[in-house]
């Protein structure tokens, strides 16, 4: 007997992958929900009203492509989603990422593979929500964040940040003044082993420095140390 354990929504304009990908998460346990394009998948994730745990999208769809569809997710979700893409520059990757994805697979991929990212993903949302911290908030400078929620409050305003880019900020605050190579972050945060690919890092700082810094390119929390990493000055 299958026991449903979550809920993935696929948006692919491929038939033959959409059959192939839903048949095999299907049979992993999953329960599937499948738009052809960009515009319907819009459409349903709304609809759902948050009752899916992780999207796979698409980047090259009809009506509306993946990167607007990953943008206006994230307005309002922090769901995570995994790019799947035939698409392997370093630029559409790095767009994608910047965004708001969590993390992409190319095209071909092997079910294993696919599972295995799933897996890892969601574990790391499922984390986040059962977490218990010592200090359930916690002050730095202006910023205060508050574990429990999973919240992030610059001067008393929300800051909406991507289950990623709240993973790197609590590293980093949990670890002031210690330094992270860019290997170190991906192995932490992402959980995986690090192949040099630095647009994953880059962007995801980079957005994260946008959100909380007054002056990002002069960042009073995270410091660049050119050629060994980053790190946290409160």
């Amino acid at each position: 007997m299958i026991v449903i354990n979550h809920s993935i929504f696929i948006i692919e304009d491929d038939q033959a992958i959409v059959e192939m990908v839903e048949t095999y998460l299907t049979k992993e346990g999953y329960a599937v929900t499948v738009a052809g394009d960009g515009d319907e998948g819009l459409r349903k994730f709304e609809q759902a009203q948050g009752r899916f745990d992780l999207l796979l999208v698409d980047l090259m769809m009809p009506k509306i492509d993946g990167m607007e569809v990953i943008r206006r997710i994230r307005a309002y979700s922090h769901v995570p989603i995994l790019i799947m893409s035939a698409k392997d520059s370093d630029i559409d990757k790095a767009l994608g990422l910047g965004f708001g994805a969590d993390d992409y697979i190319e095209k071909p991929f092997s079910m294993i593979e696919l599972s295995a990212r799933l897996k890892a993903i969601i574990r790391r949302a499922t984390q986040y929500a059962s977490v218990e911290t010592k200090h359930n908030t916690l002050n730095m400078g202006d910023l205060r964040i508050d574990f429990d929620s999973f919240a992030v409050f610059k001067q008393e305003e929300p800051i909406k940040l991507t289950s990623k880019e709240f993973e790197i900020l609590r590293l980093f605050a949990a670890h002031p003044n210690r330094v992270f190579t860019k290997a170190q972050i991906y192995a932490k945060v992402w959980n995986d082993d690090y192949y040099g690919d630095e647009n994953v890092i880059n962007v995801h700082m980079s957005r994260l420095r946008d959100k909380i810094e007054d002056n990002p390119s002069e960042p009073r929390y995270i410091k660049t140390l050119w050629g060994i990493g980053y790190k946290w000055e409160g």
